[in-house]
């Protein structure tokens, strides 16, 4: 597992502590319910534990029953992590999903309802003793790292005396709008802002931001006063850890720093390397999709994915064919269907053909592959790969920096049509496709597929050597004095100190 990571060991001369004095320093970890949220923080927990001996960690799990594939990564990690525990929380009784249009919503009470069964975990960690040699010490919490939907465990923190921080798994861009959430409603005292007629500015962009980049569930009421909630709590952790770099985000990190909230470390990017293809249950798929990757030219394959929650309508579905037959070019697309309910991933097609236009698979059999789920870090390590249409969350986006692979926009959910905003406006390191898709809403039609994808995949050497620049200061960055290297040092001191 460990050799996945990027290695970019820690020296801890500065401040030594004996573990004959003081027992092993305890990090505790709570996640959202998502494989997009507790992934990378238990790739965070793993930098931490793995560049300072002094650490363990403990991750505690929300059992969600719609998310089922959340508990198979959960088991697999669990038996192959020697310095890292994962506790399942004892179930509570769930809020009704009937109660909520929006899945914020129901996660962040879901979270809540499990806040003495956190405090319980925590104090018995407190309890448990640590040998160092002969002896025996109680663990020290260092610190308790939250998400950024599970802030009512500020509560619990403040009330063991232990320190609180925020992981914070998108960039500095869109922590920079949740920090200007209370100042916004302040001002507007609005209930929702999908009626705002005017562009935000914002310290951490460039340009004005548009309302129409904001995030879907944002202009929903009950979203955005779920939002509001968890923004104004940011305020009282001790320190907020952003999952990007300097050199990718250097305007939006000194905006956020510019504002008065506790101290920001950019440590990124935090990544899973391995990715699905070490947990996935469906290995003989992965295999398969692999092996049609080996059997393409270098650089040929374009490869369309929409995100672990993201699936698209049956209309859409149709013209993304249409455009991508047009193209002639090879093809690597994850269709996936829509969800159950609004908690649940999307499901497998067990029948693509009834999606899909008349004879397309047969048509594009030579050049094409339609598939359900893949690994996508996997996927665009190979290097049959040439570009990646995307949905722009953020895991994705530096996983595509990393492999050096450009981007076309499709945005989905979450805030990621103001990631596709900042890559393609901002940036400069992605094509657009489009910036402000509504999935319901919206129709891409086959014409602009085509465009963008042959631009993706033909045109604009500019983005992609800017791309494939970025990628190579990703790794520096993760290196020894690179700038994540050094702002994830100056955080260890900071715990170790705790």
């Amino acid at each position: 597992m460990g050799k996945t990571r990027p290695k970019c060991r820690l020296n801890s001369q500065k401040r030594v502590v004996n573990p004959m004095a003081t027992g092993k320093l305890e990090l505790v970890f709570i996640s959202t319910p998502g494989i997009g949220n507790l992934v990378p923080l238990v790739e965070f927990a793993h930098l931490l534990v793995d560049h300072d001996p002094r650490f363990s960690a403990t991750i505690l799990i929300v059992t969600m029953p719609q998310r089922p594939l959340v508990n198979t990564y959960v088991q697999s990690r669990a038996a192959a992590a020697s310095n890292i525990r994962l506790v399942h929380l004892p179930a509570v009784e769930p809020p009704s999903p009937d109660q909520f249009q929006n899945s914020i919503a129901y996660i962040s009470m879901l979270i809540e309802k499990h806040r003495p069964q956190v405090k319980h975990a925590i104090t018995d960690l407190m309890a448990a003793p640590t040998e160092s040699d002969s002896n025996q010490f109680p663990s020290r919490i260092a610190g308790l790292f939250i998400d950024m939907f599970t802030t009512s465990m500020i509560d619990v923190a403040n009330e063991l005396g232990v320190p609180c921080y925020l992981y914070f798994a998108s960039p500095a861009t869109f922590l920079g709008f949740m920090l200007h959430l209370p100042i916004l409603d302040s001002k507007l005292n609005p209930t929702e802002l999908s009626g705002l007629d005017f562009d935000l500015v914002l310290p951490e962009f460039v340009n004005p931001v548009p309302p129409s980049v904001l995030p879907p569930s944002v202009l929903q009421k009950e979203g955005y006063a779920w939002f509001l909630h968890h923004a104004r709590r940011y305020a009282e952790t001790k320190g907020i850890i952003v999952n990007t770099f300097v050199e990718l985000e250097p305007h939006s990190v000194n905006g956020v720093r510019s504002r008065q909230v506790p101290a920001v470390y950019p440590i990124g990017p935090v990544l899973d390397l391995a990715g699905p293809a070490q947990w996935h249950p469906d290995q003989v798929h992965h295999r398969k999709v692999m092996t049609w990757l080996d059997d393409q030219p270098p650089s040929s394959v374009v490869f369309l994915c929409f995100g672990s929650m993201g699936s698209l309508s049956g209309p859409q579905v149709k013209e993304i064919a249409i455009g991508l037959e047009r193209t002639g070019l090879h093809f690597l697309w994850a269709l996936r269907g829509p969800p159950e309910t609004h908690l649940h991933l999307p499901s497998e097609y067990k029948d693509p053909d009834k999606v899909l236009p008349n004879g397309f698979l047969e048509r594009t059999a030579g050049v094409g592959l339609v598939c359900g789920w893949v690994s996508q870090v996997s996927i665009l390590a190979h290097k049959a790969i040439g570009g990646f249409v995307s949905h722009c969350g953020w895991n994705s986006i530096l996983e595509s920096l990393w492999h050096g692979v450009p981007i076309a926009t499709w945005p989905v959910y979450a805030e990621q049509q103001m990631n596709a905003f900042q890559m393609v406006r901002e940036l400069g390191l992605a094509m657009e496709i489009t910036l402000d898709y509504r999935a319901g809403s919206d129709l891409v039609v086959a014409d602009e597929v085509e465009r963008g994808i042959k631009r993706l995949m033909d045109g604009d050497d500019e983005v992609r050597t800017k791309v494939k620049e970025m990628g190579q200061k990703s790794r520096k960055a993760m290196m020894e004095n690179g700038s994540s290297y050094t702002s994830l040092g100056a955080l260890i001191e900071e715990l170790a100190g705790n």
